[in-house]
This record gives C-alpha cells, structure tokens and sequence, in this order.
C-alpha cells in the first residue's frame, strides 16, 4: 500500500470552525463519515499534531495534514446476472436487490454480489469513494433482506448521499411479517445498539452504551389463523440506520421476524402448523423483510426523489395465503 498526504493551509474565513466541517468543506469527494474515521485514526494533524477529537477548532494560518494510505486494489470478477433496476440517471441506480444477495464482496463471496454485478454492466462508471471493493456502494442491506438500494455512479454523487446517511434525512420504510403483534400497535423504539457481548457477531439493544437507534413502528395487519400462531404485517420507518437495526429491535421487544434465523425467540415449536403455510415460510433463506421505500434529496439538483417497490413474490404470495385462509 502506498502512503499518501494532503495537505491544506487554513484561510481568514475558515477561523472558528470545527475540524470535519472544515475537512468536509475542502475535500468534497470524501464523505463525513469518512473523515471522521480519518480522524479517529488519528491520521489528522493541524500543525503536526494529532487531532484527537472532531470538535477542535482551525485557527489563522493552521497547517492540516490527512495522512492515509490508499487501498489495495482487489480485482473484482464481473458478473453478467441481471438485476432489478428501478431507476436510473447520468448519476445514480436505484436496485431492487433480491433476497439472498450479498452487497458486496467479502470472505466467501468473491463473485455474483451486487458489486459484481454493477461492475459487469457499469466497468468503471461507479463512484469509488467506498473503496476499490465497494464501487458505487453507498450502503448496504443484509444479504437475506429484498429491497431499494442507491448506487452511486459519481463521487459528487456519493458525497452527498452520504451526507444524507449521516445526517439521518434518508427516507427508509420496511415492510415485515413478525410473529405476535406489538404492543402500541403504533410506536417508536428507541434504544442504543452496540456488539453483543455474548457472540461477536450479532448486534444487541442497551439502555445505555452504543449508538442511538430509532425505529418507528406501525402494525398494519393482524393474522389470527388457525393452526398458524398470531402474526402482524407491519411497517418499519428507520430514523437512524444500525446494523441489523430492525431484527434487533424485534428481539428487544420480545418477537422476531418471520424466517429470521439470527435474531429470533428461542426454541420455537409449533404442536400444530398449517402445512401450507410452513411450505411457503421455509421457502425462506432469511427474513420476512423487505425495504419497500427510499427517499432523499437528488444531491445534482436538491429534488426530493422517492422510489417505492412491490413486496416480493414470496412474500406476497405468504401474505395472501394468510388473508385468504379462514379463521
């Protein structure tokens, strides 16, 4: 890897501000979030010493340095699967990512992910500020949840989505099939979200440590069948987005979603079950849930864009099976 410096001098007018903003103002091709990993890594120094928080304040004639080293660039197999786009302009793709699609490449995955995929059809017409193995990718959806996805296909693009994350003012709604129904069947969950300390790779709700996490709720449907334990079809607005947010917060309030093999209730048994209903459930490789709506600001013109898409196959074919059997 090959280490690389910028180096900026502060001018009159940028006196008084804050670190990331003034970063964010000066390097419009990286995102907040970006710097502020930058400076947690400690790769920020104004007059060579280590900024060691975001709030610190530029003054006359400061010398900034950004200290990083660039990417290994891992070759990425083009993939000719196609893929569901909904949209698509001079600066961004919105896709409709099937269930059980991986992102982006990792351990295990090295071909037919969504990057693959975009690569193969795109080459190198894709933003790259998500590094060389994640080009285009402003965020992410588990592999096991369907739904909307931005791409970005420019770095001005993708600066100013990733803004948008940040800030929280992206409009996200998921649709889920849980098992019971929440009490409000109307509400907000907040909590913090952190690693859980009893296996590493799963997220945990705190009351206390982590980071905040907001999800509204609202039960849209209740199934009371027979042979068919109690389920609520119910709608998701995120206003913070965690990982595993949705599935985490179900376990917090007790419930889990439908097929969701990581974050569920325990020694689930059912003495008797609907056969069809099971045959149609295990057709699943994940959870019930898909993101059906994405909304923000076109970052080329400010205009406030919204995309929604229809539930999945199998989902709706689930969801009609329990409104057309009899109680």
């Amino acid at each position: 890897m090959k280490n690389k410096t910028i180096k900026i001098l502060s001018s009159p007018s940028d006196i008084g501000k804050r670190i990331d903003i003034f970063l964010s103002e000066k390097l419009k091709e990286v995102t907040r979030s970006n710097i502020k990993k930058l400076i947690n890594l400690k790769k920020v120094t104004v007059n060579s010493v280590i900024v060691e928080a975001q709030s610190k304040k530029i003054k006359k004639q400061d010398v900034i340095k950004i200290n990083y080293q660039e990417e290994k660039i891992n070759k990425i197999l083009p993939s000719n699967k196609p893929i569901d786009i909904i949209f698509e302009d001079k600066d961004l793709i919105i896709v409709n990512k099937p269930q059980g699609m991986v992102v982006h490449p990792g351990a295990g995955n090295k071909k037919d992910t969504l990057v693959n995929i975009l690569v193969g059809t795109y080459k190198k017409k894709l933003s790259n500020l998500g590094g060389s193995s994640r080009p285009g990718i402003v965020h992410r959806i588990d592999k096991d949840t369907s739904g909307l996805l931005v791409v970005a296909k420019n770095n001005l693009t993708h600066s100013g989505l990733g803004k948008q994350f940040s800030d929280h003012t992206i409009k996200r709604k998921y649709i889920a099939l849980i098992w019971g129904v929440l009490r409000p069947l109307k509400g907000t969950i907040k909590t913090f979200i952190r690693r859980s300390q009893k296996n590493r790779q799963l997220m945990a709700a705190d009351e206390f440590k982590g980071k905040k996490a907001i999800t509204k709720y609202s039960i849209l449907k209740v199934f009371n069948k027979k042979n068919i334990p109690k389920i609520s079809l119910i709608e998701f607005e995120l206003e913070t987005g965690r990982t595993h947010q949705i599935r985490v917060h179900m376990i917090y309030k007790g419930t889990s979603i439908l097929g969701d093999q990581k974050y569920r209730k325990k020694n689930i048994k059912f003495r008797k079950i609907d056969k069809i209903f099971e045959r149609i459930l295990n057709s699943f490789n994940g959870q019930v849930l898909h993101a059906a709506t994405l909304g923000f600001s076109h970052p080329r013109n400010l205009e406030k864009v919204e995309f929604n898409t229809k539930l999945p196959l199998k989902f709706k074919k689930l969801v009609d099976y329990l409104e057309n059997l009899k109680d």
